[in-house]
């Protein structure tokens, strides 16, 4: 992605978040923390385009906003897939960001053969981490497909493993499901359609918009306030290019960018619950303790992507 591509998606992303607020329609601050998941590949590579340079994108992006700490959860297996994306690690480590485990191979506790299998994929994916992360606290999970079991033997027996190994999870409260975007996406850009890349991206950010809203809806009706949130998002190239506008709408909604740790330092985020770490935190909460979410503002489904740029 060009430079100057991407110095004119800044500022029009800065241009946007310092829209302010009227008085009569105050904007309440809120902590946010950062999170990305499937460095160092998410998804296929649009022809043009490599992973460090995308990695280098996405850190641009986040630095520009003020991001203090944005954790990378990586899958170690696609190194050796692609070795050239071996960069984008580095890439991260000299922007000052660390990284954590997503498992070896992106691998969802349910979906593994056995609870042992599942932890010798997690245990494979730590030497590159580890390797990066030297003199630093890494051992940080991000379960893959926010899968932390369904089985509650399976969930509570992954959870003492990981305990026992030093571990704590990243859990997540908002997503605006980025990936879903990311393969119709890399066929678009190779096609040069830059009609359905344009009629997708409406879509993404009004879904954006719309999930911020739910969010705050959500947090106020679990919780009585607007809890620290934690996002997920994912390296990939969609991601990248979207990010400005994302991160425009996450400044203009009030978030204020804080370290994983400073946010799930709220009580909202220790809370007991036999699925800890499965899904969506306040989704999870409000089905623990029977609290309805009807009413709130909804969710649009993701546009139709499938047949796009075939």
């Amino acid at each position: 992605m060009k430079t100057k591509l991407i110095t004119a998606a800044l500022a029009l992303g800065a241009a946007a978040a310092m829209v302010p607020a009227t008085a009569a329609d105050p904007v309440e601050r809120f902590d946010l923390a950062v999170t990305v998941d499937d460095l160092p590949v998410h998804g296929p590579l649009p022809e043009g385009m490599d992973w460090p340079g995308i990695a280098r994108d996405y850190i641009a992006t986040l630095k520009h906003h003020g991001v203090p700490e944005a954790w990378g959860f990586v899958n170690a297996r696609r190194i050796a897939e692609q070795p050239a994306s071996e960069a984008a690690l580095d890439a991260w480590r000299r922007a000052g960001y660390p990284l954590g485990n997503h498992s070896n191979t992106h691998l969802g506790l349910s979906q593994a053969p056995s609870l042992q299998a599942w932890q010798d994929d997690v245990a494979a994916g730590e030497p590159a981490i580890a390797a990066r992360m030297r003199g630093q606290d890494w051992k940080v999970l991000r379960y893959p497909f926010l899968d932390a079991g369904k089985d509650p033997a399976r969930h509570d027996g992954a959870a003492a493993w990981l305990k026992g190994r030093g571990y704590r999870i990243a859990d997540v409260s908002i997503s605006f499901d980025d990936w879903a975007y990311t393969d119709t996406y890399a066929r678009c850009r190779n096609k040069g359609d830059q009609g359905a890349i344009a009629a997708m991206k409406a879509d993404y950010l009004k879904r954006v918009d719309q999930t911020i809203a739910r969010t705050r809806a959500v947090s106020q009706r679990v919780y009585g306030r607007m809890i620290p949130q934690v996002l997920l998002t994912h390296l990939g190239a969609w991601s990248a290019a979207t990010l400005p506008d994302v991160m425009a709408r996450l400044d203009g909604a009030g978030a204020r960018y804080v370290a994983l740790d400073a946010a799930q330092g709220d009580p909202a985020y220790r809370a007991p619950s036999p699925r800890a770490g499965d899904g969506l935190l306040m989704d999870r909460r409000a089905q623990d303790a029977g609290v309805k979410l009807d009413g709130l503002p909804a969710v649009d489904p993701v546009m139709a992507l499938e047949a796009l740029c075939r």
